[in-house]
């Protein structure tokens, strides 16, 4: 895999880490009072609860849209036993056959590791304390809705 490849794949990878934790539902520690009583409050992932605090979630740059594009087409993961899977090669193939996309071979090879990190990372992130894998820089806007909550809390 050339330079430019590997770079793309780096960027894809954080950009698909970052999806995953969105996408995650945080559970509180084992053991703690919030677990004992989590089961009877509706969960949301980060992302349903972004958007019902009105917060636009913000995302790392996206240098291949179209590769990220058909791994959505593809499904992120896939059902298998008692829980996911990443991608197998056979829906890549199927994909490509029903689509007639052909893909290039570090293409369909990106998008099966690019599956793989969007698993790991969502097991990872269902921990409240999983810190986001990409931040972006804060904003005015950032810091005065940080400050209208504190001064909220505080009163």
């Amino acid at each position: 895999m050339g330079k430019l490849q590997a770079r793309l794949g780096r960027d894809l990878k954080l950009y698909v880490r970052q999806l995953a934790w969105l996408h995650a539902t945080p559970k509180p520690p084992e053991g703690t009072k919030r677990a004992k009583y989590a089961d009877k409050a509706p969960r949301l992932s980060r992302l349903d609860a972004m958007k019902r605090d009105g917060v636009t979630p913000k995302m790392p740059p996206n240098p291949a849209p179209h590769i990220i594009g058909w791994l959505v087409e593809m499904g992120l993961s896939e059902a298998a036993g008692m829980g996911s899977a990443p991608i197998s090669w056979a829906t890549i193939n199927e994909w490509q056959r029903a689509t007639r996309v052909a893909l290039k071979p570090w293409e369909a090879r990106l998008i099966h590791t690019l599956s793989v990190e969007y698993l790991a990372e969502g097991r990872k992130a269902e921990s409240e304390t999983c810190p986001a894998p990409w931040r972006a820089a804060p904003t005015q806007a950032d810091r005065n809705a940080e400050l209208a909550r504190l001064q909220m809390v505080l009163g």
